[in-house]
């Protein structure tokens, strides 16, 4: 090790533990333990740029263990990224550059949102996983366009977590030779050590996934670790897990202990680190030292970027259809089908399940619009309708294919695809069952967190699952994912609403969530592609100016609001039927829109939805009723469990009439 990797090492235990301390909350263990590793990744392993953090052929990496964020800001501020000293000084506060966590969007340098462990381990996978297909698209045996490297830094906590195991087992089976998972084993969490909890073999658990294990020994052993990271790239076929050993809290008091994981060290525990370091500098400021460093850092980055600019230019020259195909795949926009003619004339027609509908418009995106769409399901693609017919499967041996083949690993499908999202050039989505969307809520979470346009497309949506019960039937679901802030769930009730939410994901504003039904749906009279687009429209209006009732609701539920609207009519009740295929779109339109749809004045309202009745609320009031399902739902057809819970003609009637003289009182 040079002096000046150990000045910079010095520094960034330093510099996290001032962080923290000012904070009066943070981390420190893991920076204080782990300095040397992320000092010498990114001073002399890491191809970066800290003056155009975005350059497309850089190295990514992903801090799994985002609690250790201090020590990534740290290094990062070292390196010469615009992270000032007074943003360390600011660590954790109101609206500070440096959150407690890394956050996609808002620290320079910082590649994806992390926090929740294992996470960031996931999202490598489909980092690598991108960088990969991208690779096998676009590069020549004469010009190698694309060719960077994913390194994760994970700790215990990570290595606990399923979601990691799943996605390692996908990046072994998939052959992610250039993803480096560093593995930060110090044996200490929350809680205390980890033998009794986490005995296991890692090493052998990774080599058993088809990974390279390479054992570098002595975190503080620089020359060990750099030898490891060649080791690491020198394996063509298998990823590569990296364990270093270390100590949490190194060169305090806290030293392995477990008081220093989540806690600052205190002023008293810090001065003495201080002391036994001869660290004579006031609070965030670094040795003159660590210039040298930075100057270094950067020049390597600007050369990089340089002679990446040099061979994306020879390119050109050469390819240039493959160019042009390249500069639009990675520009990160898709193209809008809002307004595509030739999408909504090749839209579906007739009487069909909606996940039949949601698989033709696939295939057609697919072949038509977006040759860079990339995804799978959970290993139900049939049943789903999420497979792309003209696509071939990715495997190492095909690595252009961009049918994507996860397994039964909702979870790390839905990390993966926040990964392959966040590389750039590619689209991806993800499917299974909506029932299943539970096991991918903390993927989704991320995915709304970072509001980057990963689609999931969720089918089999309500009791209407039928004879697989209520293990199989949502119920709690809708609710759920409408409670994510950012992401728009859409449940249509036919192909045109269908084709709407797929043209909404294409605008990328935000995830979007498509659900759709197992069952066969009769498609009703006056759905249409702009209110659909607006979230929430008159699908059947009253002949009144003002309407004496309003039926409202979603899916396969609206071909019985306007049987139900019939049945009223006869009893010489005038009702509207307004559809709420997007809730959350429906609510951002102008409250202009939003009261010609649901005028204030009518306050005799029904919600009919084969599910929770929790979002139904804030549209029906006081005084609405709601006719959906807040019990989880048995074995039997579709048809007698729609009976059985209400959701029948006369059933909606009542109800309307019910809420109608509950108004007149």
């Amino acid at each position: 090790m040079n002096k000046t990797l150990k000045t910079v090492i010095d520094t960034v235990r330093v510099l996290s533990a001032d962080m923290i301390e000012k904070a009066k909350s943070g981390h420190p263990g893991t920076p204080l333990g782990a300095a040397p590793v992320v000092s010498a990744l990114y001073g002399e392993h890491l191809k970066h740029n800290p003056k155009n953090p975005s350059f497309f052929d850089r190295d990514r990496f992903v801090l799994s263990a985002g609690h250790a964020s201090a020590m990534l800001y740290s290094i990062l501020h070292l390196c010469g990224y615009n992270i000032a000293k007074e943003d360390l000084a600011s660590f954790r506060q109101l609206r500070s550059k440096l959150p407690a966590h890394p956050e996609y969007g808002i620290t320079p340098g910082v590649e994806t949102s992390t926090g929740p462990l294992g996470q960031g381990v996931g999202n490598a996978v489909g980092l690598a996983l991108a960088e990969k297909v991208l690779a096998a698209k676009f590069n020549k045996d004469d010009v190698k366009l694309i060719d960077h490297y994913t390194y994760a830094f994970c700790g215990d906590g990570c290595m606990m977590e399923g979601l990691s195991y799943e996605a390692c087992a996908l990046a072994g089976a998939w052959g992610l030779d250039k993803l480096i998972v560093i593995y930060d084993k110090n044996n200490i969490t929350i809680e205390g050590g980890i033998n009794g909890v986490f005995d296991e073999d890692v090493g052998a658990r990774f080599a058993a996934q088809g990974w390279q294990v390479i054992n570098a020994g002595d975190g503080n052993d620089t020359d060990t670790f750099g030898a490891a990271i060649a080791l690491a790239k020198s394996d063509k076929k298998r990823p590569s897990l990296i364990i270093v050993n270390t100590v949490i809290g190194y060169g305090t008091s806290k030293a392995n202990s477990p008081s220093c994981h989540g806690a600052p060290l205190g002023e008293d525990c810090i001065k003495q680190m201080k002391a036994d370091m001869g660290w004579t500098l006031p609070p965030f400021v670094s040795p003159k030292e660590t210039e040298e460093f930075t100057a270094q850092v950067c020049e390597r980055g600007a050369k990089a970027e340089a002679e990446w600019n040099k061979t994306l230019r020879a390119y050109k020259n050469k390819y240039p259809e493959d160019y042009a195909e390249f500069i639009v795949w990675t520009k990160g926009k898709m193209p809008d089908l809002t307004n595509d003619e030739e999408f909504w004339k090749n839209i579906p027609s007739g009487d069909a399940a909606t996940r039949a509908h949601s698989g033709k418009i696939l295939n057609w995106i697919a072949d038509n619009r977006l040759p860079n769409l990339i995804g799978g399901s959970a290993d139900l693609g049939p049943s789903n309708c999420t497979v792309m017919n003209s696509r071939e499967y990715y495997s190492p041996s095909v690595p252009t294919g961009t049918s994507l083949h996860f397994g039964v690993r909702e979870l790390a499908m839905a990390s993966i695809c926040n990964g392959l999202c966040l590389h750039g050039g590619l689209h991806p989505y993800c499917s299974t069952f909506f029932v299943f969307s539970d096991y991918m809520k903390g993927s989704m979470r991320m995915s709304a967190i970072m509001d980057i346009p990963v689609l999931y497309v969720l089918s089999h949506d309500s009791i209407g699952v039928g004879e697989d019960g209520p293990t199989h039937q949502p119920i709690e679901q809708l609710a759920m994912c409408r409670a994510l802030p950012n992401l728009r769930v859409f449940r249509p009730c036919d192909a045109t609403e269908t084709a709407a939410a797929f043209a909404y994901y294409t605008t990328a504003k935000h995830p979007t969530a498509i659900v759709t039904s197992r069952q066969k749906l009769v498609t009703p009279a006056g759905t249409n592609k702009d209110g659909a687009l607006k979230g929430g429209y008159v699908l059947s209006d009253s002949e009144k100016e003002t309407p004496d009732v309003i039926l409202m609701g979603s899916g396969s539920e609206m071909d019985l609001l306007c049987k139900a609207k019939t049945a009223l009519k006869e009893k010489g009740v005038d009702a509207r039927v307004v559809s709420m295929p997007c809730m959350e779109e429906f609510d951002a339109q102008k409250e202009s829109y939003k009261q010609s749809v649901l005028p204030d004045n009518v306050r005799a309202r029904v919600a009919v939805e084969a599910g929770s009745s929790v979002c139904w609320y804030k549209y029906i009031g006081m005084d609405g009723m709601a006719v959906c399902k807040d019990d989880f739902g048995i074995s039997a057809p579709a048809s007698a469990l729609f009976e059985i819970n209400k959701f029948t003609v006369e059933d909606i009637t009542a109800a309307a009439l019910k809420t109608m003289k509950k108004v007149k009182k």
